[in-house]
């Protein structure tokens, strides 16, 4: 049975390889990449479109973009937004043009948040993260849909040449906000093309692939008019939620972790978390853990240990039986709020140069 990807629905799907056959994607290779980061390394990072040409970029200092959104829907982030801002800051520290965009059209279509709430929310939370999670505010462009004329004519342009047929076939559905958001987001992602057409990455969850495959075709039908490239795309994995169902939602209170968090809170949440110990300490000296079904070790693996020598020796300890989950829990305790209190401070600092920050407008 075919799979449909919907970026604004519930249903997630984690037959990563099952995704990467049916949808044409590449398989991530990391050694394309200099200076890989953890998520490259580790394999969290799965999938690509174009790869070759954005390491090509890199390689050889040609010009190239990275691009990515903010949806202004509520007053924290899923601690799984830490992913995008890394990949993004990777390609940054590696010669890309960063483009930050809020996604206020999209929340007003889609979520009901009035542009007004959506600005206030960007302004004073999602932007300032974005800066605490390691972005250069001095290479960094934002903007707002509802402000940028040229993303809405590039909308209104996209929407010529995607039929309702194709839409339904991507998306599951086509209802008119939906429509509306996704031809907005073509927009967004070929806008840094018009000053210069050049290759750009998009770095997303793998549910966002969508709105990257339909700018692909978009991009396609309209050479005669434009030279803009196809935007490569680099897929990460979903983070688990800690209750060990698919996905951190919100919904599942102790499944997430959020940002800002309280760390006593945050604690309290990975001591309750589904584990891969064994029922009894003698029976897991015995028999070790089992890894593969635990939520902190994927916490540890996915975010909070970048050495991955350190990270080897504890799966090691655990997997043989001589770490126990209790102390496998405490090293992510003392991880998480190490991070958890930096991120304050430099949430708060970033408050600060809000006002500093390079917005286009039109």
């Amino acid at each position: 049975m075919a799979l449909i990807i919907d970026p604004w629905g519930a249903e997630l799907h984690t037959d990563y390889e099952k995704i990467v056959k049916q949808f044409g994607l590449e398989v991530f290779d990391s050694a394309l990449f200099p200076q890989p980061n953890r998520l490259m390394r580790r394999k969290t990072v799965f999938a690509a479109r174009d790869q070759k040409i954005i390491a090509d970029c890199i390689k050889r200092k040609k010009p190239y973009y990275a691009l990515t959104g903010i949806m202004p829907t509520a007053d924290k982030v899923h601690f799984g937004t830490r992913m995008v801002v890394e990949q993004l800051r990777y390609f940054q520290e590696h010669g890309a043009k960063t483009y930050i965009l809020v996604a206020d059209l999209e929340a007003a279509t889609t979520r009901g948040v009035s542009l007004e709430t959506a600005r206030k929310r960007a302004l004073d939370f999602h932007i300032p993260a974005y800066l605490a999670l390691g972005l250069d505010p001095k290479k960094t462009t934002f903007y707002f849909q509802s402000e940028n004329k040229n993303v809405l004519h590039l909308a209104y342009e996209a929407a010529k040449h995607v039929t309702l047929n194709e839409f339904k076939a991507v998306y599951g559905s086509a209802d008119p906000a939906r429509i509306m958001a996704a031809v907005t987001q073509v927009g967004d992602i070929l806008f840094p093309q018009l000053e210069e057409p050049m290759p750009g990455v998009i770095p997303v969850g793998i549910d966002q692939d969508p709105h990257i495959r339909i700018t692909r075709d978009v991009v396609a039908r309209t050479k005669s008019a434009h030279n803009f490239f196809p935007p490569a795309g680099i897929y990460h994995k979903f983070t688990p939620s800690l209750d060990g169902s698919l996905k951190m939602s919100k919904s599942k209170p102790g499944s997430c972790i959020e940002l800002p968090e309280d760390p006593q809170e945050a604690c309290k949440k990975i001591m309750k978390a589904v584990s891969g110990g064994r029922k009894t300490i003698d029976e897991h000296r015995k028999l070790g853990a089992e890894v593969e079904k635990d939520m902190v070790f994927e916490l540890l693996k996915m975010h909070l240990i970048e050495n991955d020598n350190k990270l080897d020796m504890i799966y090691q300890q655990y997997k043989t039986g001589a770490m126990l989950t209790s102390e496998l829990k405490q090293i992510a305790c003392e991880k998480m709020t190490a991070f958890l209190n930096d991120f304050t401070k430099e949430l708060e600092k970033a408050r600060s140069h809000v006002d500093k920050l390079k917005f286009i407008s039109f």
